[in-house]
């Protein structure tokens, strides 16, 4: 591909750029296996300070890519781009909100086209300063880490018969085995499609049985109705009732209108996602504004709402699924059958 399709977005010098360069370069060689072999196509927009910084340590790896400037070209430039690529070759999206290119799924229309993909979107939401700093060391990749984890942790979930996620004396109760557990730790050789929305870390099931699960758990943070992570002032407490939330202590006005949303379009409030996020630059006090990104944290979220994709439920029908909303459980201990998985702040696999 030509060179004449380069971005225009200005170099982001300064040691935030030196840090994400080192972590790209990382995620570019132990995760994607990238090789000067197969072309790489990076789409990014300047309209914050973290896009910029993302492009340019992307530019410092990949000093052979094509780099394009979303905001530069008509919507039929990036398409003919897209179709110039073949299998295996790379597409990064460097997105302050996310990019939008009329009927075309992006993620999805590349993966069915054998492209490797990673996506960084909504960084806008990212505030400046802290935030930032946290999004960039939450790209840093250790696969050892993150590999060997998982791992565990998926054999742990697999052969479970039930849990217990202890809030401080609030327990949810997992009543039943659990889904196949499911990883994103940048572990691509078994698996179809090679990439998806960084920063990663996560394993995430949920209850063979929905209705198995029942008790209470008390959350620390919760998705609202812009896509933000909000922290009310005291812990809400949700009580669930095969598996449905029924009820909850210490609500907000923030949460009953997320609640509210919910009941409203689907009727009732499942509760389905159980995430089991791995990424250590994010824990319950260092946070970040988007919920997509802060569901990586080290510790266990849940989502409350119909909507799973990974999962079929008989009594839920995937047509009139709406919401999947991330909630964040202020975590004590989380236990599998007899044996203590999560504690202080740390898997325990």
């Amino acid at each position: 591909m030509s060179s004449a399709a380069s971005s225009t977005i200005p170099s982001f010098p300064g040691a935030e750029t030196d840090l994400a360069t080192g972590h790209v370069r990382d995620i570019l060689t132990l995760a994607f296996e990238h090789t000067p072999a197969h072309e790489a196509l990076v789409v990014a927009d300047g309209q914050c300070g973290l896009a910029r910084t993302l492009t340019e340590a992307y530019r410092r790896c990949l000093p052979d890519g094509v780099f394009i400037d979303f905001d530069a070209v008509t919507p039929e430039t990036v398409l003919a781009a897209f179709g110039r690529l073949g299998a295996d070759d790379l597409v990064v999206l460097i997105q302050s909100t996310n990019f939008r290119l009329e009927a075309f799924r992006i993620r999805v229309e590349l993966f069915k086209r054998g492209l490797k993909v990673i996506e960084h979107p909504h960084l806008i939401r990212m505030k400046e300063g802290e935030e930032v700093r946290r999004y960039i060391d939450a790209l840093a990749y250790d696969p050892v880490y993150l590999r060997s984890t998982g791992t565990a942790l998926k054999a742990h979930i697999d052969q479970a018969r039930g849990g217990v996620i202890d809030t401080g004396g609030a327990q949810l109760i997992l009543g039943s085995p659990l889904e196949p557990a499911k990883l994103n730790v940048g572990d691509y050789r078994q698996m179809k499609n090679v990439g998806g929305q960084f920063p990663i870390g996560e394993v995430f099931t949920e209850s063979l049985d929905l209705e198995a699960v029942h008790g209470r758990v008390r959350i620390s943070h919760f998705g609202d109705t812009a896509y933000c992570v909000n922290t009310p002032a005291r812990p809400i407490t949700l009580i669930v009732e095969k598996g449905r939330v029924v009820d909850t202590l210490n609500s907000t006005p923030e949460f009953d209108k997320v609640l509210e949303n919910i009941r409203a379009d689907e009727g009732q409030i499942w509760l389905r996602e159980l995430g089991f996020g791995l990424n250590r630059a994010f824990t319950q006090e260092r946070t970040v504004t988007d919920i997509g990104t802060y569901e990586r944290m080290c510790g266990i979220h849940l989502s409350l709402g119909s909507k799973h994709m990974s999962y079929d439920k008989p009594q839920i029908k995937r047509t009139e699924t709406k919401y999947h909303v991330d909630v964040f459980a202020l975590t004590d201990t989380f236990t599998l059958d007899d044996a203590i998985v999560y504690r202080d702040g740390a898997w325990q696999v």
